[in-house]
């Protein structure tokens, strides 16, 4: 059958009918440990009692109103996103794009407030992925993604990730923010430096400009932590979430300071669905989950084992694994054979992993993943391994059991 949907992805040869926990399940029955979590989506993992039974009370009751009216869900959500981080006020929005074209947004009226229009450059990172709009393809700066769709977006200045030098050398007189991964995903897990991160704080208090952190896919618990800044002992003063934040609905939000949110008064930005009632009970959910005392310590654990046995994995399959990196259970393995033939030989092993730039495979399983399916999965990676283990024949002549 021709598919009626735009040609854009290149979809594996796989569906799924139903999932448990971190399991996938395809129609026939068969069951793939999922190590990639939707894109770090389903932190929760899949048909978690709490977060069904808050979809469905809430679906019984009322999806949508739009934000004429009074929300009292999503105060009780901004109002608990507040007092667990740095940020005095709450934006909800869809979708990961979303929360960071606000970001930019806010930044650039920021400055305007302060009267200074010309200050709406961004100084942005190699590597970096920020979405697919025109402002976000501009801020990340990939060429493949920019390709075809006009001028880019002026207004970004993009310098090597790691390199405080390079962002010293940046900033100028229209400089008026920097946006920062911590950790980038799609670039391939690289994980923001103390010195790095602490350092951008430290240029951004001299030179009076905002430091915006995307934690769309590092953030909501991923790395041990609520959100990925509490590792390096600094604040953003806004920052972007999405992804985890609804277990799969969609779902965002923009965090900021009160100084940081000044000018965006009434009127200046606005959404249909953001906020709606039904995502705001899937968010909650995700909150009483999240937040309940001891799971972000029992994620650390996890990460840790994940860690430790990820590089265990890697001593035995040195021509196959060149490097682990990463915090908690956001995990990569930088590889010596292509990533996507990896991808493949995980899945033929019935366990889903997600390529990344830089040649890596992300490890991103839910957040209720247990130590048992994280040595099951690890098992599984050492089999997709073996699939590209070179011996020596009895000729003398090398060959891939493949």
């Amino acid at each position: 059958m021709t598919s009626a949907i735009l040609p854009t992805y290149a979809r594996y040869q796989l569906a799924f009918d139903r999932g448990e926990g971190a399991w996938l399940i395809t129609a026939s029955g068969d069951k793939y440990l999922d190590f990639g979590g939707g894109i770090a989506v389903a932190s929760l993992g899949y048909n978690h009692p709490h977060l069904v039974d808050a979809l469905i009370q809430q679906a019984q009751k009322l999806w949508h109103t739009s934000n004429l009216f009074q929300i009292p869900l999503g105060e009780a959500f901004a109002r608990r996103l507040v007092d667990a981080t740095f940020a005095d006020n709450v934006f909800f929005t869809n979708s990961g794009a979303e929360a960071l074209e606000l970001t930019i947004k806010m930044a650039r009226k920021w400055n305007s407030a302060n009267g200074a229009p010309e200050r709406f450059h961004i100084i942005t990172f190699e590597g970096a992925f920020h979405g697919r709009t025109l402002a976000t393809i501009a801020a990340g700066g990939n060429a493949k993604y920019l390709d075809g769709f006009g001028p880019k977006m002026p207004g970004f200045d993009q310098v090597p990730f790691g390199d405080l030098d390079a962002v010293k050398a940046a900033i100028g007189p229209q400089t008026g923010a920097i946006l920062v991964e911590p950790i980038q995903g799609e670039g391939g897990i690289r994980v923001g430096a103390p010195d790095f991160i602490r350092g951008l704080r430290a240029l951004c208090d001299e030179h009076k400009l905002l430091l915006c952190f995307d934690e769309v896919q590092c953030g909501m618990g991923r790395t041990g932590k609520f959100f990925a800044y509490e590792l390096y002992g600094v604040a953003p003063d806004i920052l972007a979430s999405a992804k985890g934040i609804g277990g799969g609905f969609p779902l965002g939000a923009v965090l900021s300071t009160a100084e940081a949110g000044k000018g965006m008064g009434l009127g200046t930005h606005g959404t249909t669905y953001g906020g709606n009632p039904l995502a705001m009970a899937c968010g909650n959910a995700v909150l009483d989950i999240l937040l309940a005392p001891g799971f972000l310590n029992d994620v650390a654990r996890k990460g840790l084992l994940l860690r430790q046995s990820l590089a265990g994995l890697a001593a035995e399959h040195p021509d196959v694994i060149a490097e682990i990196r990463g915090e908690g259970l956001m995990q990569g393995i930088k590889l010596r054979v292509p990533n996507a033939d990896f991808a493949s030989a995980a899945r033929a092993e019935k366990l889903i992993v997600i390529p990344a730039a830089d040649n890596v495979v992300r490890i991103i399983p839910p957040l209720i993943v247990s130590e048992d399916e994280i040595r099951e999965g690890v098992r599984r990676l050492g089999a997709a391994c073996a699939h590209f283990e070179v011996a020596a024949t009895p000729k003398g002549k090398l060959g891939a059991n493949s």
